[in-house]
């Protein structure tokens, strides 16, 4: 009995936690970005900050989420600490709103809650109206896992060993803090420890005052709180753990109910914390100052190393300046065409994200790149000084459209292979790494052009343009004829195969981009493919002269 009785519990604590869930991932997708807005112009004033930490919490109900919002604006430099540990104030009493409905007897409105968020989430498409709908099943859930818990409690009363273990743990109010401190942690949410406790209480299975030195718990422990923010609690636990009794007794004559009671402290606690600490975050914000000093911060590989501001006035050397930063892009985007093939080949979710990440980097390396070149073009250039200009912007933006290939499809084409466990045949996954070791090799080839302006191996670019058509025709037709030999594989990564090798044939076209300028600029092109006498050993024959 005890041990279905333990099981029963575990389970509608599950269904609370991912009630919660749901109400928060609703919420923070419906209005996730004006959060971060009345944040941003709340952060300008502490107590502004603290309204806005209440309101912010109470909607997401997580003072986590909160603080991951805080930690965003942190990391750019745009919040300073006391109004940071405003919105931290703001958002313990935030967590407390929910609990406060749900301590009455509102079961009943559960059913409705399934309904209507289930016709939302139907009907809603990728609106509002079906984040709203997520949220509507979460409070049904919250409130069936309370029905749940409350229903399980019952019938344990009369189980001795259920009773022996909860009076163990709660027989004295500093056991029951750090019990409550340490399942918060575990569970990630002091609302759903808090509703555990009122259940608890409810039930008689503790005491008021054990009820309420559980919830001091509750609020001591949530382990991505800034350091600010748990020494705030720390120390109102303290202050508070010694006087429980008479706080209980006063709790009491004005309701009873032990859940009310539960939830009233809860509430109570959080608001005068926020009043007490409010006027004394300067003195904190220094103590952590010293305490935590600023880490060195590790460099941003997006910003540019090579792009001297002083070398502006000498067009020679900023040309070399801007060369060697846009031969460092190509550095981060032979990573990332490296990277891209492992996680295709891998299934490799994390790997495909860093790629993703990686186009970021580009990306600002790129504008970077274009706005420095821009203002060197403004000094008097020659006619040579002006084509090289050209050619490094030609060259950075050739990187950056392999950077989005690389991101926007062929990631896109990883995370369709790892949702439907798609596998490609023994032989088609060799022709596509052969394939992808040829661009690679390419690659390293336009680094060569771009730097030494080397007539030969733009020539040789030139040449592998043609013969990779060739190629990929090749690996084209391989694919077709395992099609008709009806490989289920085959037949499964069809689309799959075809778009990797249309887009690495893209990738490949933008490197050999950097090839055009140093050969027309040797005389080595006509309008539209390299001269006849030597174009032969390349155009298919077909279009080769007669």
């Amino acid at each position: 009995m005890g041990s279905m009785v333990l099981l029963d519990l575990m389970g509608g604590v599950a269904l609370l936690l991912w009630g919660l869930h749901m109400v928060r991932s609703g919420i923070m997708r419906a209005f996730g970005s004006n959060f971060r807005r009345v944040l941003g112009t709340a952060l300008r004033n502490r107590f502004l900050a603290l309204l806005a930490g209440i309101g912010v919490t109470a909607l997401l109900q997580s003072s986590t989420a909160t603080g991951l919002l805080m930690t965003s604006f942190a990391a750019r430099g745009l919040v300073e600490l006391v109004p940071g540990l405003a919105v931290m104030l703001g958002a313990n009493v935030g967590t407390t709103l929910i609990v406060q409905p749900l301590s009455f007897d509102v079961f009943a409105v559960a059913p409705v809650l399934f309904l209507v968020g289930l016709l939302a989430f139907n009907i809603g498409g990728r609106t509002i109206t079906r984040d709203l709908g997520r949220v509507s099943i979460g409070l049904g859930l919250m409130l069936l896992a309370l029905h749940i818990l409350i229903d399980t409690l019952a019938p344990a009363e009369s189980v001795p060993s259920v009773r022996i273990v909860l009076g163990a743990i709660t027989a004295e109010p500093v056991l029951c803090v750090l019990f409550a401190a340490a399942l918060t942690w575990a569970a990630h949410s002091s609302a759903a420890v808090v509703l555990l406790v009122m259940s608890l209480a409810y039930s008689h299975f503790v005491s008021p005052i054990a009820a309420l030195a559980l919830v001091l718990g509750a609020n001591l422990a949530s382990r991505r709180l800034p350091l600010g923010n748990l020494l705030n609690r720390a120390v109102g636990v303290v202050l508070v753990l010694p006087f429980l009794q008479p706080i209980t007794d006063l709790f009491a004559q004005f309701d009873p109910n032990p859940a009310r009671m539960a939830a009233d402290f809860h509430t109570v606690f959080n608001v005068a914390l926020a009043l007490a600490f409010i006027f004394l975050l300067d003195g904190i914000a220094r103590v952590l100052v010293w305490l935590l000093p600023e880490p060195a911060k590790l460099a941003d590989p997006a910003v540019p190393l090579y792009l001297d501001e002083a070398a502006i006035s000498s067009p020679s050397v900023a040309l070399v300046c801007a060369a060697r930063e846009a031969l460092r892009m190509g550095d981060v985007i032979e990573a990332m065409l490296k990277q891209a093939m492992t996680a295709l080949s891998n299934n490799d979710r994390k790997l495909a994200a860093e790629v993703s990440r990686m186009d970021n980097i580009v990306d600002r390396l790129d504008e970077a790149i274009k706005l420095y070149v821009t203002k060197l073009t403004r000094e008097s250039l020659d006619d040579r000084e002006g084509a090289r200009a050209m050619e490094i912007i030609a060259f950075a933006i050739n990187l950056e459209h392999i950077g989005d290939i690389i991101d926007k499809n062929l990631m896109e084409l990883t995370a369709k292979k790892i949702k439907h466990k798609y596998e490609f045949s023994k032989e088609g996954a060799a022709e596509l790494d052969s394939f992808h070791k040829r661009i690679l090799e390419n690659l390293k080839f336009a680094f060569s052009v771009f730097i030494n302006q080397d007539v030969p191996t733009a020539r040789k670019l030139i040449e592998e343009k043609t013969k990779l058509r060739a190629a990929e025709l090749g690996s084209a037709d391989n694919h077709l004829t395992r099609l008709r030999e009806g490989r289920p594989e085959s037949i499964e990564t069809s689309s799959l195969h075809l778009d990797i090798l249309r887009d690495l044939k893209r990738i490949h076209s933008h490197i050999c981009s950097v090839a055009y300028p140093v050969l027309e600029a040797a005389g080595e092109l006509q309008p539209n493919r390299l001269k006849d006498s030597d174009a032969s050993e390349v155009l298919p024959l077909s279009r080769r002269p007669s």
